[in-house]
This record gives structure tokens, sequence and C-alpha cells, in this order.
């Protein structure tokens, strides 16, 4: 991947820089930002699934890429999580209204994560790139809620990101033990899940 930074004018650079800094000191909920420090036009934010929708309790990782034309031109947004959703193309590839037609200069990072996030909780079947996605949700919404809830399983475990406090005290050791159990159950959980997506 080429750096992006050289096409851009030191203004935009520092604008993005400054909101960057903005989402780490002040995250919206459930969104946060990695900075890339040799690229400011990388930006990479892991989005917490919403409460109430099939995604919720995974942590989808989103990419954002600015091009040369930015802030004229929208970035590019991409799901780097496995996704089962309307919206969202097997590349990863997010299709929203917010980075097309109804795209303004001014409207900042915060607010694509946030669309982002919104798209989580409705998805609009209308500008659909996943078809089968897309069908579902207008024609079978449980069938539809039951695959995204299990490509979540699969794919948006929170564990995969962050390495967890290392659990201290006294109960610490109990935990220990019981955690080698779980993840061999887990395991065979997702051994199985996967089995019945290939055959979906």
């Amino acid at each position: 991947m080429s750096n992006n930074v050289e096409n851009l004018s030191p203004q935009i650079i520092r604008r993005v820089v400054k909101e960057m800094e903005d989402l780490v000191s002040n995250p919206p909920e459930g969104i946060k930002v990695q900075i890339n420090d040799e690229d400011v036009t990388d930006i990479q934010a892991y989005i917490d699934g919403p409460a109430g929708t099939p995604y919720m309790g995974g942590v989808f990782k989103v990419k954002l890429t600015l091009g040369k034309g930015f802030p004229q031109e929208p970035p590019k947004a991409f799901f780097l999580t496995k996704i089962f959703h309307p919206n969202v193309a097997a590349n990863g590839e997010i299709c929203v209204n917010t980075l097309k037609k109804d795209w303004k200069s001014d409207l900042g990072i915060k607010h694509i994560l946030l669309t982002i996030k919104c798209l989580l909780i409705v998805p609009n079947a209308e500008s659909a790139l996943n078809e089968e996605a897309g069908k579902l949700l207008l024609e079978q919404y449980e069938d539809y809620s039951q695959r995204a809830k299990m490509m979540t399983e699969i794919h948006a475990q929170p564990q995969k990101i962050s390495k967890g406090c290392s659990g201290e005290g006294p109960l610490a050791k109990k935990h220990a033990s019981d955690k080698s159990k779980l993840t061999a159950e887990k395991k065979k959980i997702l051994k199985d899940k996967k089995r019945t997506l290939k055959r979906l």
C-alpha cells in the first residue's frame, strides 16, 4: 500500500491529525480509533456491534482511505472484519450515501465512523452490495439475523484484538484453568458454526 501523505496538502494533514487526536481523547461511544504515525491517511477504528442488533458483542475493524481529492472527495471505507451485511461488499467495501452522493467536504472522520455504526443498526437493503443479505433482510429477517450473528461470533470476537486485562488477586489462578476449558468449548462451537456456514 503506498503512503498517501504526499498527496495531501499540509492543511488537510493537520486537520486529519487534529481530528484523530480528538477522537482518541474523546471517542464516540463504541468507537475506538487507532492512529498510524507513519501514515495519517490510514485511518483504522474498532466499532462495537450495537446492542439489539445481530452484530451485538462483536468488534468490527474498519478502515478509511483518504484519496488525494480529500476532503472534496469522500474517503473509501472498508470493513476489515468479515461481516454479513447488505451494505458491505465481499471485499469489505461499504456503501452508504454519506460516502457517495451526500458527501460534504466539511463532514469529519467522526461523522463517517458514526454513520458506519448507524449502518449496523439500520441496514439499507435498497443500496445492497451484498444482494443475498439485502434479500434476506427484506424477506426473511430471522434468517438474515441468524446468519449475521453467526458471522459476528466467528469473525468479530473482541479477544482477538484486545489481549484483555490479566487477572490479578486470589481468583486469577482459578480463572486461568476455567479459561482453558472455556476456549476448548468455544473452539468446538466455532468449528460447528463454520461448518454450518459452509453449508448455507
